[in-house]
């Protein structure tokens, strides 16, 4: 049996210090992913979309584990897309317009094959209503700026702030989805103890 640690492997990705941020080069990856809309913290949804990404990531970690592949590895956190129509009215306050797509990073060892029979078990066992909105698919972020939040999601700005002003400085303008990664469990950590590492993917300015 091989054990995988993916995120001591993609360190670089999933660690940031909260005092710098950085620039980083994010390579293709697949994901569960699935999309939604509405504030987070009323969404029933965004509830029912968690569930499901972690039922059927559990479900193909299992499954990874006893094929002949016989591979072990540590379920990967919740990461988060987050916009607006209008990005320039992107904003914690009017958090009822906010799209988002909640996803989950699949190793390069989960196939489709394997995400349709994980699927299929998840469905047998759990009434989940977001499952049929789930799909697998490959994402190519690219070129981003990240830094570490630690704190409560609701105090993210000044920290958004000085990501953004790093991406300035540095002779870069943002582009795309507003990237956020839950390194801790909302369910379980002290608010001021969470570490999310926000991620906003960058091109040079023009």
């Amino acid at each position: 049996m091989r054990k995988i640690d993916y995120k001591k492997e993609l360190e670089h990705l999933y660690k940031a210090s909260p005092k710098q941020a950085i620039i980083v080069d994010v390579p293709r990856m697949n994901f569960l992913m699935i999309d939604g809309e509405g504030d987070p913290n009323t969404s029933q949804s965004y509830q029912d979309a968690i569930e499901a990404l972690f039922s059927v990531s559990y479900a193909l970690k299992f499954m990874i584990k006893r094929s002949e592949l016989q591979i072990d590895y540590g379920v990967l956190p919740l990461e988060g897309l987050w916009w607006t129509d209008d990005m320039s009215k992107f904003n914690a306050v009017n958090k009822d317009k906010w799209k988002w797509t909640s996803m989950v990073m699949q190793p390069e060892h989960v196939s489709k094959d394997f995400f349709e029979t994980a699927v299929a078990q998840v469905k047998k066992k759990k009434k989940l209503i977001a499952l049929s909105d789930m799909r697998f698919e490959s994402y190519n972020e690219g070129k981003a700026a990240q830094i570490m939040h630690i704190g409560p999601f609701s105090d993210e700005g000044p920290t958004i702030d000085r990501l953004h002003s790093f991406i300035r400085d540095n002779n870069y303008e943002p582009k795309g989805k507003h990237h956020e990664i839950y390194l801790s469990d909302f369910r379980k950590t002290a608010p001021d103890k969470l570490k999310t590492a926000i991620r906003q993917p960058i091109k040079e300015k023009t």
